[in-house]
Order: structure tokens, then sequence, then C-alpha cells
């Protein structure tokens, strides 16, 4: 089984997705990457989002780093980042949620997440003998804009419930992995350490699996549809990040390993739809009505997490049923979400597995999931012995 995966991810990634992005998403005139594009490639939005760039720097330069220096990807990874640097932030330094084709700034969202992604495309990046300074210094800005967003223009008021979100532990414990294999010196480990505990905080075990959302002020986490809020696919990765986060520490605490793993099996085992397959987007935990009316819709991004968390548990303990589990969604994500005629991976599709629209790449989805697992796994399989 895992030689067969092993050939379909490297022909995916390397005959498929990797082509398509290359192919379509460059734009030679202005710099960047059109990420707005139909299913055959052509371009529905001139629209740069700023996420999208850094997403994309990261993924070309992480594939000249680690799979072959090939001067196509360095060239990608360099001209993403000039027009990321020239025109992604404001005269503050605040990054810009989408830009017209030119560069000229559209949007401005108030969250850090868009300095995020280019802290890592600037880390990855200095791999091929750039200055890691400045995705050190951004880092430190990230950090604080998390801690506080009113520094981003975000005020914080009165009537809101003070929550701490899964995706800053995933964004803090991402940031500081990185940053250590470009600045050895740099104060992550206490960042990671942390990250670990607040992570065990978000765990909801009578779903055994994590709170989106842990409310801060001590109450009860069903009081609010914020903090009821479950993302499967959330769970999933800052599952695999935080053995990430370990491995980087040199210290694989078989207790907190068993945890991980406990929120890889819990999370599948209560959210996979048992009557159509998949992963649901959002759940509410109390069995309540979501706010989100794409709740029940299949996304490919959780799928491709599901794929590697499951790599990834089955590399640590060669356990069989990590096996059953990565046969099934597997088979779910090849079959809903890969477009075997033009290529890449559709990114919605209704409960049933339909595809809701057969565009390639928008504002959310780009050259970064669906290639970033597909190379995970690939690694993490020839680990076993297998790739």
């Amino acid at each position: 089984m895992l030689g067969d995966l092993c050939e379909r991810y490297r022909r995916n990634l390397f005959e498929s997705v990797i082509p398509f992005w290359e192919r379509y998403s460059l734009d030679a005139e202005f710099g960047g990457q059109l990420t707005c594009l139909t299913r055959e490639g052509r371009v529905y939005d001139s629209r740069k989002y700023v996420w999208m760039q850094g997403r994309a720097v990261w993924m070309f330069s992480r594939l000249y780093n680690e799979v072959e220096p090939r001067e196509e990807w360095l060239e990608a990874a360099r001209g993403i980042l000039g027009f990321l640097l020239r025109h992604g932030m404001d005269a503050e330094g605040r990054f810009y949620f989408s830009l017209a084709r030119d560069g000229s700034p559209v949007f401005f969202q108030r969250k850090p997440y868009a300095a995020f992604f280019a802290v890592l495309a600037l880390a990855e990046f200095s791999k091929t003998g750039a200055d890691p300074g400045r995705a050190i210094g951004l880092y430190r800005r990230v950090r604080d804009w998390i801690r506080d967003g009113s520094l981003l223009g975000r005020p914080v008021l009165s009537g809101r419930k003070p929550v701490r979100q899964l995706a800053d532990v995933m964004v803090m414990a991402s940031m500081a992995t990185e940053l250590m294999t470009v600045d050895p010196g740099g104060q992550y480990a206490n960042v990671l350490r942390r990250c670990l505990r607040e992570a065990r905080e978000h765990w909801l075990p009578e779903k055994r699996t994590l709170l989106e959302n842990f409310p801060l002020d001590g109450s009860c986490y069903r009081d609010s549809p914020d903090t009821r809020l479950l993302c499967p696919g959330s769970a999933l990765e800052v599952a695999w990040f935080l053995w990430h986060a370990m491995e980087a520490l040199g210290q694989e605490d078989p207790a907190y390993c068993r945890f991980l793993l406990d929120v890889i099996e819990g999370t599948l085992e209560y959210a996979w739809d048992s009557e159509f397959g998949g992963l649901p987007y959002f759940i509410d935990a109390a069995g309540l009505p979501p706010l989100q009316l794409e709740a029940e819709m299949k996304l490919w991004w959780p799928h491709t997490e599901a794929i590697y968390a499951l790599v990834l548990a089955y590399e640590k303990t060669r356990e069989g049923k990590w096996l059953d589990w990565l046969r099934r969604v597997d088979d779910y994500a090849f079959r809903t979400f890969v477009d075997w005629e033009f290529g890449e991976w559709f990114g919605y599709c209704d409960r049933q597995g339909r595809p809701a629209n057969r565009m390639k790449g928008g504002p959310y989805k780009g050259f970064f999931h669906v290639p970033r697992c597909l190379l995970f796994s690939l690694q993490r399989l020839k680990r076993c012995g297998i790739a």
C-alpha cells in the first residue's frame, strides 16, 4: 500500500500540482503570483492576496532547498518575495490582505496572518543564501500583534468574550520551529514549550479533539458558539505542527505523543462523515447549528492535513490502524478533489463531495496545502524506508 501511495503522491506533486502553478500563476509582467485561477488555469481575479504570496515563496523555497536546487524554483521564490516586500506593507510595516495586480493596496484586514506567512517565506528563502535578519525582526512584530490586536488597529471591545485562538498557538509554534533552523541562538525553545502547554488547554475530552477558541475567562465552552466551534482540519494541522515542535526541541515526550495521537484519532472518529465520507469544515461541539453556513462543506485542506498527520502517526508508531485511516482519507481525497484532466485539486465540495465550484485557486487556496502535504508525506515515508 505505502509504495503505491508514494508513487501516487510523487506523480501528483511533480507531474500535476507543481506544473499547474508554474504554468499559470506566475506574473511575468508585474511580479508576484496570481492565485485566482479557473479549472483550466485562466485568471478570473487579478488581485493578489498577500498571505498567498508568502505561502508560495515558502513552498518554492522548500522545494529548492530540500528536493532539488532547480533554478526555476529559486527564481519563482525570488520573484514573488520581491513583489511581496515591495508592495505588501503599509508605511508602518503592517501587511495588507490584498493588492491590485500592479501592487497597489486594495484591502487591509487587521490580522497578523499575512505577516506570519511572510516570516515563513523569509526564513525558508534565507536558506538559499539570504540574510535571515528580516524574518527574525518580523517574527517579533507578529508575536506582538498576536498579543495585542489593537496594534493592527483592531480594538478590544468590552462585550467580546476573551478567547485564545488555536490558530495563534499554531502560528507561534510554526514560526519558532522554522526560525530555530536559521537562528539557532534565538530564544525559541521557550515559545515552543508554551505552545505545547497551551494546546493542551484546548483539549475537549468528551469529543477527543481541540476547541478552536479556548475561553480565557473560565466560562464553560458551551456558553458561546465561538467557543463551541470545532474545525477538524485545524485540530489535525495543529497536531502535526506540535509534533514538529517536539522534534525541534529534541524532546519527544511519550505522554505528549500519546496526547497528539489522541487528537488525530479522536478528531477523525468524531468528525468523519459516516454517510458521505470526508471531513466537514466546522462542527458545533454541542450539536447546535454552527454559525458558518459552509460548515457541512468538504474542503481540500482538512484532508491534506489528515493525510500528513496519519503518515506522521504511522512513522512514529508503525501501528496498522493509522494505515487503515490513511487508506480511507487518501481514497476520499483523491476521488473527490483531484482533477485528473487539468491538474491540481478542486477546493470546495458540498457535503456529498460534489464540487461546489471548479476553481483551482482563490484568496484562500493556492500553492501551499496540497504540495506541502505531498512533499511532507513523501519525506516521512522515505524515513520509513518506503519512498
